[in-house]
């Protein structure tokens, strides 16, 4: 029996992440509500209007970029636009993901659903087709400025429609002709404004942001109990997490990390009181809610950001039916979202920086009092020493990653375009530190479960679902085994949510 695939009506205002998600991920149809098509009909009538006019507007009846001045002849103008895609084409280097393919082609959907680009409804209805066939353009991962939109992504993306490029279709890949064929569909001839209506936008870098920020709050939730874990396997202490101490230093991230760590260690028997064992905890677990919640606070602000972005108009020119305006500007340009995968990008490796500290506790017998490198055996088995130089290799490679893409810019297109944003470079590099952060989180969670079993006494109420749900996976390390494997499990686990209680 085929999964009921959920169908998503945009409108070029309301779509959120989670949405994107689904398109991207779970393959959600997608459709236009009756308003959306109606905004659409009418921003196209201003550019046959404007044809009919022979108007000088900027991508209409001129060149591109550079070439803004040149003005073309009313016969040339559909040549135009093929051409400009053609030409435009120019990535590089290994194909994007599928997922990423998808939500850009969402997003892109989105933006013109909103009206202000001049696109025909077939040509937008054609893309619309493409995503709910599941047909994948082949769209290289290098080669956008992240300024003039996402310009070479994006017409790798509108090569398929066209009936060129190449797309993946039910799992092969072939010609974006033979694509559209296998799936009963047939290319368009794009007409005045349509090739730069669908390729002068941030989906690229938007659309990896979109599941960068998804898969940073399901590490983020799963940063918390695997910290409480630690805790417990350290015994810890947790009246550093008093509300008392929290609401005179009111960071709301700060505040709900706390929460989450007392709720997670609700009703525990393996923490300590303050001079119990020692007076006060080293920072990797007595300054965990003032280190996650600055990184939970910059999520919630990129998560805003870039929800914004979702429902944007980024395209130029811009034409506004309602008053007969067309007004070339930037709205193109990266720099918010180049800025937020940064800034995001920062705060997620701390997540990771904080947690391989935590493991060099657990494993490190001076300063965790249990077994080293947690095994009952060390000398002939080497446990979990290597683990840790996993954790630590890979935190150092997120340090060189996080050198922030943003704060570079090189002119283009004969100094015309010259002040651009980087900021798919940026979304690039953030999704590759989310994954890494996932890798080093998956290192402390099995280290945690392990030196768990050394330990007596009740785990706490996320503890106890966050140890039981690793143990159905992976078993305790009695001897030496490859450890990659377990690695890789709890790297899966962690990705899929079942942390995020």
């Amino acid at each position: 029996m085929s999964q009921t695939r959920t169908n998503i009506q945009l409108d070029g205002d309301h779509l959120s992440i989670e949405q994107v998600v689904a398109i991207a991920r779970e393959q959600a149809l997608i459709s236009l509500t009756a308003t959306a098509k109606e905004r659409v009909v009418a921003s196209r009538q201003m550019v046959e209007s404007m044809l009919q006019e022979e108007r000088v507007v900027y991508g209409i009846t001129t060149g591109f970029g550079k070439f803004s001045d040149v003005m073309i002849p009313a016969e040339d103008v559909s040549r135009l636009q093929e051409n400009l895609i053609m030409s435009h084409a120019c990535g590089m280097g290994q194909p994007y993901p599928a997922e990423v393919v998808r939500a850009m082609m969402a997003l892109r959907i989105n933006a013109l659903a909103k009206g202000y680009s001049g696109i025909r409804l077939e040509t937008l209805q054609l893309l619309i087709d493409m995503c709910n066939h599941q047909i994948h353009p082949i769209i290289p991962e290098q080669g956008s400025l992240g300024a003039s939109g996402d310009l070479a992504p994006l017409a790798h993306m509108v090569l398929v429609m066209i009936g060129k490029g190449e797309a993946e279709y039910q799992g092969k890949r072939m010609t974006g002709a033979k694509a559209l064929a296998a799936a009963g569909l047939s290319p368009v001839r794009l007409e005045a404004k349509e090739g730069l209506a669908l390729i002068n936008g941030t989906q690229a870098m938007t659309a990896q942001l979109c599941l960068a920020a998804y898969d940073a709050r399901v590490l983020m939730e799963s940063a918390e109990v695997i910290a409480a874990m630690t805790i417990e396997a350290l015994r810890g202490i947790p009246k550093a997490f008093d509300p008392q101490l929290h609401v005179v230093r009111p960071h709301p991230g700060q505040q709900e990390s706390a929460r989450r760590l007392l709720e997670h260690l609700k009703g525990s028997e393996r923490t300590s009181a303050q001079g119990e064992l020692r007076v006060q905890d080293p920072y990797s677990l007595r300054c965990i809610p003032q280190v996650h919640g600055a990184t939970r606070d910059t999520l919630e602000y990129v998560w805003t950001i870039v929800t914004r972005e979702c429902n944007s108009v980024t395209d130029n020119p811009v034409l506004f039916s309602d008053t007969g305006d067309v007004i070339s500007g930037g709205n193109f340009h990266g720099q918010p979202m180049a800025l937020a995968a940064d800034f995001l990008a920062i705060a997620m490796a701390e997540l990771a920086n904080i947690s391989e500290r935590r493991t060099e506790r657990l494993v490190n017998p001076q300063l965790s009092g249990l077994p080293g490198f947690l095994t009952e055996s060390g000398g002939l088995h080497s446990g979990f020493m290597i683990t840790q130089y996993a954790a630590a290799s890979i935190v150092s490679e997120n340090k060189v990653l996080c050198h922030p893409a943003s704060v570079d810019s090189i002119p283009s297109s004969a100094n015309q375009e010259d002040h651009v944003s980087m900021g798919t470079t940026a979304a690039r590099k953030l999704r590759t530190v989310v994954g890494n952060v996932r890798k080093v989180l998956a290192i402390e969670y099995l280290a945690a479960a392990q030196a768990i079993d050394f330990g007596q006494g009740a785990l706490g109420l996320g503890t106890k679902r966050a140890y039981e749900e690793i143990r159905k996976e992976i078993a305790h390390l009695d001897e030496d085994r490859e450890m990659y494997v377990d690695m890789e499990k709890a790297d899966r686990l962690i990705g899929s949510g079942a942390l995020v209680l």
